[in-house]
């Protein structure tokens, strides 16, 4: 089988690493990520804590849904021309197979990235929560 060539976007993206650094903002909802884009930035980033907060929820994989943050995800790649790179949380799963399950999704809805979470709540670390679900310093 032959792998297919990467989206315009993904090979945007792709180039934008390879160039060195670059910025890449953080919209929360589709009217920045316009807005980011009329000031010239190359490439997006979703961000769960500001679309949870203009929501009103916490930033939580509990209080977002995984179809909520996949159809938030969607609106924002369809925004812009942008390649755009997607906060996923920790993959809306608890096992390798089951992130990877919703990493293809994340990719089916067309971010040229992704970023995942790799901690769990509470910490493994013995670190108490916080009241929105975060470890605190003890």
């Amino acid at each position: 089988m032959t792998p297919r060539a990467p989206s315009p976007k993904v090979a945007a993206f792709r180039a934008l690493h390879e160039s060195g650094c670059f910025a890449l903002p953080n919209p929360w909802d589709v009217g920045s990520a316009v807005l980011l884009q009329h000031l010239g930035f190359k490439s997006l980033a979703t961000t769960s804590a500001g679309m949870a907060f203009s929501r009103g929820l916490p930033d939580s994989a509990r209080a977002v849904t995984r179809d909520a943050m996949l159809a938030h995800i969607t609106e924002m790649v369809a925004a812009t021309p942008l390649p755009t790179n997607a906060d996923f949380q920790a993959g809306y799963a608890d096992d390798p197979e089951g992130v990877a399950a919703n990493v293809a999704l994340c990719v089916g809805a067309g971010v040229a990235g992704l970023s995942i979470e790799d901690l769990r709540w509470p910490s493994p670390l013995g670190q108490p929560a916080s009241p929105r679900g975060r470890p605190t310093r003890g």
